[in-house]
Formats: C-alpha cells, sequence, structure tokens
C-alpha cells in the first residue's frame, strides 16, 4: 500500500497537495524500475529492561526459524541488549528475501489498559515500534517496508503511516526525503487481521491529510484555496461538497462569522459537506470545524511567538473535512453534516474592534471585548445553522483557547459536553488511539461570567480571572440548539515538538483526527 496520504485515483489535488502525488507517482515508478527493489521487514520483540533475553513476537519467532534457522535471535543476542521499547535493532542480508531486518523493541509482553493513563499502552508500544522501524529503514531509503502486526494491525498500519510522513512540499523534489512503499507482512500459519491494517491506513491518510493542510502556509492556504483544495480532495470519495459565498453567509444572517473576517481582503468561504451511508431519512451527526487560515489576533495582535503557528488555527476544519473522507472510505453506515466556517482574522481598516458588538442567527448579542478571543465568534453562526439539520448530536472542534496548553501541555484535547454518553465515547476512543481526552466542566458559573453584562448579551471574555477555555465553552452553548453537544479544544494539540508522540515528526499534529474517526466508528457498531 502505498504511502501518498490522500488523492483519489483519478484526480488531482491543487498547489503544493499536487506536487506532493506527483512525487508519489514517481517514487512508484522508480520503485518498478528499480533492479532488485530493495525490501526491509519490521519485526517485534518482547523485552524489559531488566531482562538480558526477550521474547519475539509470533511472525518475528516464525521468521526467525523458517526463514534464517534462528540466526536472527543470535544475532540479536550478539548485538547487545536486547531493543527496549521504541529502540531498534538493522540487520542485514541475513537471507535472500529481505535486504534488511528492524526487530523493534515493544517492552513487557503484559501491558495492556492503564486505568491511571487512561491509555492502551500495548497499542500505543505498537504504534511507537512500527514507527520507529519505519523510520530506520526510510534512512536507508529501503523500496518497500514490510510491516508485521505486532498483535494489533491496526496500530501497527497507524504507527508505520504516520511515522513515515513529513511536510517537505516546500522543499525542492531532488531535496525531499524518500517515501516508502508500506505493505503488511503475514505468515500464512499464523492469524493475519488485514481488515484491520486497512482501517489503521485510512485513520493514519486521514491524520496525515490533516497535518498536510495544516502545515500548508498561509498565504498557499487562504479560505479561497482551502475550499478548492478540498473539493478536489472529496473529489469521488462519496463526500459531497458546497462552497457557500459571503452572500449566502449575509443572507443566514452570520454576523459574528462575518465580523470576524471583515479585516481581511480575503473573502469568507462556508463550507457544508455531507455523506450518506445509511437512508436519507435517517438524522445526521453534525461535525463543525473552526477554520480560521490565519489568525494574527486583530487589532487585539498577538506577539511573534503566538503568530508563527497560526496558520495552524483551520486545525478544526482540516481535521473534519480528514474525518469525512475517512468516513466515506470505509464506507461506515452513518449520515454526516459538516459544516466548515472559513476565514481570515486579520488586522485591517474594516478590523473588528474592542467594544463592537454583533448578532448572530439567534437574536443574542455579543459584545467583542478583545479581538484575539474571535475563535467562537466564528462558530456560533455555524451552531446555529446546524440545528436546522434536526442532528442526532452536534460535535465542533477548535482551537478557542491557549489555556489548554497550561493546563494539560502537548498531552491531551480538552472536552466539554452536555452528554455524559458522549464523553464515555470520546473517551473511549481516545484510550483505543492513544489520542486522550479530558472533560473540563461546562458549570453554570462560566455563564453567569459571560452572560452577566447589563448591556449586552453575551460578552466574547466575561468578568473574572482565568477558566478561559471554560469561558469559550460557555459562551459557544448559549448559541446552541437543542440536544446533544460537544466540544473540543484542541489548541494544546496542534503542534507537536517530535517527542511527545515519537510517530508524529515535529510540526503539525493533524489531532484528533483519529479519536473522531473512531468516535463515529464505535457508534456504528453500537447501533448495527
Amino acid at each position: 500500500m502505498l504511502t501518498r496520504a490522500w488523492n483519489p485515483r483519478g484526480t488531482r489535488l491543487l498547489g503544493s497537495i499536487c506536487r506532493r502525488f506527483s512525487h508519489a507517482q514517481t517514487v512508484v515508478g522508480a520503485e518498478k524500475c528499480a533492479s532488485p527493489p530493495s525490501r526491509g521487514l519490521v519485526l517485534g520483540i518482547y523485552s524489559d529492561s531488566d531482562e538480558e533475553s526477550g521474547l519475539l513476537t509470533p511472525n518475528a519467532a516464525k521468521y526467525n526459524e523458517d526463514y534464517t534457522h534462528g540466526a536472527l535471535m543470535d544475532m540479536l543476542r550478539i548485538a547487545g541488549p536486547m531493543p527496549r521499547r521504541g529502540e531498534a535493532r538493522l540487520f542485514f542480508n541475513l537471507e535472500p528475501t529481505y535486504s534488511v531486518v528492524a526487530v523493534c523493541g515493544l517492552g513487557s509482553d503484559c501491558l495492556g489498559y492503564d486505568p491511571v493513563e487512561k491509555m492502551d499502552l500495548s497499542k500505543e508500544a505498537i504504534r511507537l515500534a512500527s514507527a520507529t522501524g519505519c523510520q530506520e529503514l526510510q534512512k536507508l531509503k529501503t523500496s518497500r517496508i514490510y510491516v508485521e502486526d505486532f498483535g494489533h494491525a491496526e496500530s501497527a498500519a497507524e504507527g508505520a503511516h504516520l511515522g513515515l510522513w513529513v511536510n517537505q512540499e516546500m522543499r525542492a523534489v531532488e531535496r525531499r526525503q524518500f517515501i516508502p512503499q508500506l505493505q503488511l507482512y503475514y505468515e500464512p500459519s499464523l492469524p493475519c487481521d488485514s481488515n484491520g491494517w486497512r482501517i489503521g491506513m485510512a485513520k493514519a491518510e486521514a491524520q496525515n491529510l490533516a497535518r498536510q493542510l495544516m502545515e500548508a502556509p498561509a498565504n498557499h492556504m487562504t479560505p479561497t484555496s482551502f475550499a478548492q483544495n478540498v473539493v478536489q480532495i472529496l473529489c469521488n470519495s462519496g463526500v459531497n461538497v458546497e462552497v457557500k459565498v459571503r452572500s449566502w453567509a449575509e443572507s443566514q444572517g452570520m454576523d459574528a462569522f462575518l465580523t470576524v473576517a471583515k479585516g481581511s481582503c480575503e473573502p469568507p468561504i462556508f463550507l457544508e459537506l455531507s455523506y450518506y451511508g445509511t437512508k436519507m431519512s435517517d438524522r445526521p451527526i453534525v461535525l463543525i470545524g473552526q477554520g480560521n487560515t490565519y489568525d494574527s489576533g486583530g487589532i487585539c495582535a498577538k506577539k511573534i511567538h503566538a503568530l508563527k503557528d497560526m496558520r495552524g488555527d483551520m486545525a478544526g476544519a482540516a481535521s473534519v473535512v480528514a474525518t469525512c473522507r475517512a468516513i466515506a472510505a470505509l464506507k461506515l453506515p452513518v449520515n454526516i453534516r459538516a459544516l466548515i466556517p472559513l476565514c481570515e482574522h486579520m488586522i485591517g481598516c474594516n478590523a473588528v474592534k474592542p467594544g463592537d458588538v454583533v448578532t448572530p442567527r439567534n437574536g443574542k448579542s455579543i459584545e467583542i471585548e478583545n479581538a484575539d478571543y474571535e475563535g467562537a465568534l466564528v462558530l456560533v453562526d455555524a451552531l446555529q445553522y446546524a440545528g436546522s439539520f434536526g442532528p442526532k448530536y452536534i460535535v465542533d472542534v477548535a482551537t478557542l483557547s491557549d489555556h489548554v496548553l497550561e493546563s494539560f501541555g502537548k498531552v491531551c484535547s480538552a472536552v466539554f459536553t452536555n452528554s455524559e454518553e458522549l464523553w464515555q465515547r470520546i473517551k473511549h476512543a481516545g484510550v483505543h488511539t492513544g489520542d486522550r481526552m479530558w472533560r473540563l466542566p461546562l458549570w453554570d458559573y462560566y455563564t453567569q461570567q459571560m452572560t452577566s453584562a447589563e448591556h449586552v448579551d453575551v460578552q466574547n471574555v466575561g468578568r473574572g480571572v482565568g477558566g478561559e477555555s471554560c469561558k469559550a465553552a460557555a459562551l459557544l452553548r448559549e448559541f446552541l440548539p437543542c440536544g446533544q453537544w460537544m466540544h473540543i479544544d484542541t489548541y494544546n494539540v496542534m503542534t507537536t515538538k517530535g517527542e511527545d508522540f515519537p510517530y508524529l515528526r515535529r510540526g503539525m499534529a493533524g489531532r484528533p483526527t483519529r479519536t473522531l474517526i473512531e468516535f463515529i466508528a464505535q457508534a456504528c457498531c453500537k447501533e448495527q
């Protein structure tokens, strides 16, 4: 299976994404002409830090016996201590089939769900081992990498595919890192979960798509170009795309959204995606993704250190687009309606000013006390519009508050919801994917802080000190149609230094795309 992230056959993406697909085709052609193509194999071994010997996984043990007649294990013992979790040992020309074999440490074979860490440690160890082995073979420019399932093919596929992805669209073609092909390795005499591998690849491809969209420079990814790319990305995928312009938003009374967009010369766009995996009469799940393609802070401008990553302020939009594509690729039996308000938040002669008052669709007035707290303003009209579809529930994904970074670092996304059921489901999905969630309060205390002014209905900062992420969620709730709703604040997980999750290289993280897909997939399984 190719490691290119998202391009449907027969379509062509725009700009830098188009160049990525062309490069992937070149790599495939070069691999076919190679004589002979280089083949690498990634296998696993269990070993605790206090053990001198290790236990090969079933696939590795079978390879050791049938292909190398015990030479692999002999070489492991000679090479020194057994590889620990996250480490790899490379062995060359053990036998003719594979020119190089990477044996990766999985840690203890007793790992499982940790109730304190709220994570399935065995699946996370598999992702790390798979990524480590593939990255080591990538350095050798191995044309094709075969990866064993390590006991859970879905996690192995995720780690391998996420670990190989590199942001290099702005580099000259001759200076780009080599991207190998990936394929599942299996022994005919052992169980093989090829469907799990397919699901893992689809999830990883989706997250890589979100990373690609987020990494694009703001001058290459304006609201208009984002919409154009989404049309091309979702072409022939089974997801319908409607591109709505400023005049439509004006006719819908989306005053808050349009006010944020006023400071930029780039026109705002409102995307509406729809996927029907079951009968048309079934109520859809509505996903909303914040789509600020750049956030300068407006008149209340951000400091320079905070500006450099603000091209990723459309992380919610990117993850929602990628989630929709994965749901269609997996043919999940669910109806999805995705709403994506796209705009730039810039300093200009028409930019929103502190003290301005806007009135969204439901007629409640909002005073803008701080122009840099614009994220919720972009979402409130979309929340109101979502009610017209009679949704099962609404999930919005946004990068609203940098205060979640101070609270959590890069470890988890913050969740606010009025539904215990939705919380339990997203929590379990995060356990499965290793991309954890943590629930924060949606108390009336914060609502009172946002609605205590006498001259307007709501303020975008409110009174009181601290709790900004909670107050932003409280603001959104004031514009929520009735029903179940969940808000995911992903500001803190927007980027990674390549250390938080070793299978994600430094840059934009694309989180929580895999968790959103798993959240919806588990609901489908429950309903069937």
